[in-house]
């Protein structure tokens, strides 16, 4: 007797494949034989083993797709026994064909706010983490260049070597690679750099850092819409932008004006994230809207572009930030890790729409 209450003839490859055929990619449509997604196919008497090839690793529907692939798959006669595993082939972002591409690097984020002090950086740093707790291989550019900020919320330390190809060696730490102007210049010190100085410094950390082969590069940028931002949008193939924000309408009037930036330059917008949320108190948890609350999600509605997610307000969070422990990496009920990881998976799987749509 099998799993499913009777026994069976072994069921045939075309019988398993019909059934896979009727399961739905839940984001980007189409169902999973037509789409190519079935990249392994095993059938050991009743036993079958399908292994499906993502678009991500930080797929959001991962948990949808196995449960739906073993509801198709236990109607076939003879299925006495069902695995589902995943891998994942992130296809690169082409863009504009006229921009020179970074070597080895398929998707460049950049990670924006209108104004400062909305936790864009503490936001950037977590998205990297977590894509990479997905099982992505993952980069973080730190381009915030008169307020760098990575060497201190990862912790990763040091100076950056030289490579045998005479490349710039990033810093690793929580499993992505990481540069930034920090490394290079005096913690006391003002950087006082014109425009041209910037862009010039942008270029190097791009195409003259040895990042590997990379699914995602995570630009942090600087507030606000400038030389750097410019930069960026008109000599790389950027895959999509990011801009972060609190809900109060200071920070969304200077959130709406950074998508628009983005809008002109033709840079896909991937959508907005509300950071600092909301408050819970620890110790009453009663729930405090210190900036109000919803601005974000209204502003994208009215924007047309996609609401990313919310990030509550929570003290590990800023611990974290200070000591080089990004909230994702920690268990605190209050550093809110969850609320980023979906965030990740929700722009992982947005990044995977925006190349389909640009293939």
């Amino acid at each position: 007797m099998g799993l499913f209450g009777k026994r069976a003839d072994a069921p045939t490859q075309e019988a398993v494949l019909a059934a896979l055929a009727t399961v739905q990619e839940p984001e980007l449509g189409g169902n999973l034989v037509a789409r190519k997604m079935i990249k392994e196919l095993n059938i050991d008497g009743g036993r079958v083993v399908v292994l499906i090839d993502l678009t991500t690793p930080a797929c959001p529907f991962k948990e949808q797709l196995a449960n739906d692939v073993r509801a198709a798959l236990a109607q076939v006669p003879g299925v006495s026994e069902i695995e589902v595993d995943f891998t994942a082939t992130v296809r690169s972002y082409n863009g504009i064909p006229d921009k020179a591409r970074v070597p080895g690097v398929s998707h460049i984020l950049a990670v924006a706010s209108g104004k400062g002090g909305v936790g864009k950086s503490t936001v950037a740093v977590n998205l990297a983490v977590a894509l990479a707790q997905e099982g992505a291989n993952v980069g973080l550019l730190d381009a915030d260049i008169y307020g760098p900020s990575a060497p201190l919320m990862t912790g990763a330390r040091g100076k950056p070597g030289i490579t045998q190809n005479q490349k710039i060696a990033p810093l690793e730490a929580h499993g992505i690679k990481i540069i930034s102007v920090g490394y290079f210049v005096d913690d006391s010190q003002p950087l006082v750099w014109r425009g041209p100085m910037i862009s010039s410094m942008l270029r190097q950390f791009l195409f003259e850092v040895d990042w590997g082969q990379l699914d995602y590069l995570i630009v942090d940028l600087p507030p606000g819409t400038g030389d750097i931002q410019l930069t960026l949008a008109q000599s790389i193939p950027l895959s999509g932008s990011v801009v972060v924000t609190t809900p109060q309408d200071v920070a969304l009037a200077d959130a709406i004006k950074g998508v628009e930036m983005f809008r002109k330059l033709n840079v896909p917008i991937l959508g907005i994230v509300e950071n600092m949320s909301y408050f819970i108190a620890p110790d009453t948890g009663k729930r405090y809207d210190i900036f109000g609350h919803g601005g974000a999600r209204t502003a994208s509605s009215k924007l047309g572009v996609p609401f990313l997610g919310e990030i509550p307000l929570g003290m590990p969070i800023r611990e974290g930030g200070d000591t080089g422990q990004p909230a994702v990496t920690q268990s605190a009920k209050d550093a809110y890790a969850d609320s980023f990881r979906d965030v990740a998976r929700t722009l992982a799987g947005r990044i995977s729409i925006e190349t389909m749509v640009a293939a």
